[in-house]
């Protein structure tokens, strides 16, 4: 099994009206253990010679993001040589996002959709938390990267942990870094990011392609 650093959530952490409310301070901390416990037991059960997608089918904490990469078709892509480093959401961060957005992009037709949101989630190369710190500090506390899909993730360092924003004010916190693959590596997320989604052409001038609805997807709580 593979060990990895595990970062402890900023908005888990005790601030000062925290700590005049007790009541609210046990809940953050059940919160932040309840994270950090799915956090490590999917980054255990990961084997460190197997690829991106035998790990991610092995997580008992993947099991949405498996169904959406076999939904998308792509199970083969991410399981060939690569390198891919891959922003990996929990089932938890799934469950976050709006359920019309959820229902849009698990619908067949709109698999290309769904291709682009998680090909949002994949970066070429192989990309440590050591390499996004510099990165941040060599931006001048902000970094940009270019996933696979196209449009770029923005990398911010909060209270010491590494923040990662997409479109539409989604956004995550690697909960768990450098889970090192045979084909990458896996950062894992609380959150699940948004691209501005292409249209998709339609197959017929007389069936459009339907819009995608807005969505705000936040980081699990």
């Amino acid at each position: 099994m593979l060990r990895a650093k595990f970062f402890a959530l900023p908005l888990f952490a005790l601030t000062a009206a925290t700590m005049v409310a007790p009541a609210h301070a046990r809940a953050a901390d059940e919160a932040a253990e309840a994270t950090t416990a799915e956090a490590e037991a999917a980054a255990g059960a990961m084997v460190e010679g197997w690829n991106i997608v035998q790990n991610a089918t092995k997580s008992p904490e993947h099991k949405t993001l498996v169904q959406a990469l076999a939904a998308a078709g792509l199970v083969e892509t991410l399981s060939g040589t690569g390198p891919f480093t891959v922003f990996a959401p929990t089932d938890q961060a799934f469950a976050a996002v709006p359920q019309p957005m959820t229902a849009y992009l698990m619908d067949p037709g709109n698999k290309a959709a769904l291709a682009q949101v998680l090909t949002y989630h994949v970066v070429p190369g192989t990309v440590t938390s050591t390499d996004l710190y510099a990165k941040i500090k060599a931006g001048g506390g902000k970094a940009t990267l270019t996933t696979v899909e196209g449009q770029p993730l923005t990398f911010t360092e909060v209270s010491g942990n590494i923040k990662v924003d997409g479109t539409q004010g989604s956004s995550g916190y690697v909960t768990q870094a450098d889970v090192a693959q045979s084909n990458g590596m896996i950062h894992i997320l609380n959150g699940v990011l948004m691209p501005e989604l292409k249209p998709v052409v339609a197959a017929s001038p007389a069936a459009p392609a339907e819009a995608a609805p807005a969505a705000k997807a936040t980081p699990a709580s």
